[in-house]
């Protein structure tokens, strides 16, 4: 089983640890997801980066991801306006994947990465 598919790209901006990403201005940059309408592609590496450093990007099966609010297990993940893991249940929103635990704000969480439209 692959958990640790990753995929390197050139921070577009500072990019902070375990974000949701998306595409930036080109197909070689990332930058942090900032709507639940995002693109998202997966979430960043355990460190910040800084603009125009490479970083890794997770996009395999399973990613770690910060919660920007309270998120149960099992619960679709979209992004928050810094990239942190949020709920939703909204028709039209971006789907990250899948939390695998429960969390709050600033925890760091294992969530099934599935991407998709909710």
């Amino acid at each position: 089983m692959v958990t640790d598919l990753k995929k390197a790209f050139l921070a577009g901006a500072a990019v902070g640890k375990y974000r949701f990403v998306k595409f930036g201005a080109d197909d070689d940059t990332a930058i942090v997801a900032a709507a639940a309408t995002d693109k998202i592609i997966g979430s960043s590496e355990s460190h910040d980066v800084a603009s125009g450093d490479t970083f890794d990007v997770f996009m395999g099966e399973i990613g770690k991801v910060i919660c920007g609010g309270n998120v149960a297990r099992g619960d679709a993940l979209t992004s928050d306006a810094s990239g942190g893991a949020i709920a939703t249940t909204t028709a039209g929103n971006r789907i990250g994947g899948f939390a695998l635990k429960s969390g709050v704000a600033g925890d760091v969480i294992p969530y099934r990465i599935q991407l998709g439209v909710y």
